[in-house]
C-alpha cells in the first residue's frame, strides 16, 4: 500500500532539540548534535518502521512572511531561533537531500498550500496520507 507523509521540519528540529536540553548531544568538536541527532532517528523511525512510500519535508524560510505585515505582533514575543538549531540546520539539509533527495523549502503559507494542493491529488487517487 502506498502512504504519504508529509513533515514538518521546523517542528521535528525543535522537537529534537528541546528533548535533549538537560543532558545535550556534543560532539568532539563541540557541535551540539541534539537536532540532529534527534530529527534523524524521527526520520529514520518513519522510514524504517512505516516504510512510506512517499516522503516530504517541508520548512518555513527565514524573514517576514504576509503576517508579519498583517499583523506586526505576530511572534513579537517569540525567542530568537537558539544558535545550536541555527548551527544544526546546514546538517540536517544534508541528510535529508541524500535520504529522501528533494529539499522543500518556501514560506509557510506556500508549504500550506502546496501539501493541501498534494493532499487533494492523493486523495482523488485514494492514495493514504499522513499529516
Amino acid at each position: 500500500m502506498k502512504k504519504l507523509f508529509l513533515l514538518d521540519g521546523h517542528a521535528l528540529v525543535y522537537r529534537a532539540h528541546y528533548a535533549f536540553i538537560t543532558r545535550p548531544l556534543i560532539n568532539s568538536k563541540g557541535l551540539n548534535t541534539s537536532a540532529i541527532s534527534g530529527f534523524t532517528r524521527t526520520l529514520w523511525d518513519i522510514i524504517s518502521n512505516e516504510k512510506p512510500s512517499h516522503l516530504a519535508v517541508a520548512f518555513d524560510l527565514s524573514g517576514p512572511t504576509f503576517r508579519h505585515k498583517e499583523f506586526p505582533a505576530y511572534k513579537a514575543n517569540r525567542e530568537a531561533q537558539p544558535e545550536d538549531i541555527t548551527r544544526a540546520f546546514p546538517y540536517i539539509e544534508e541528510l535529508i537531500k541524500h535520504l529522501i533527495y528533494r529539499l522543500l523549502r518556501s514560506n509557510l503559507l506556500k508549504q500550506m498550500m502546496s501539501l493541501a494542493r498534494l493532499q487533494n491529488k492523493l486523495h482523488e487517487k485514494d492514495l493514504p496520507f499522513i499529516w
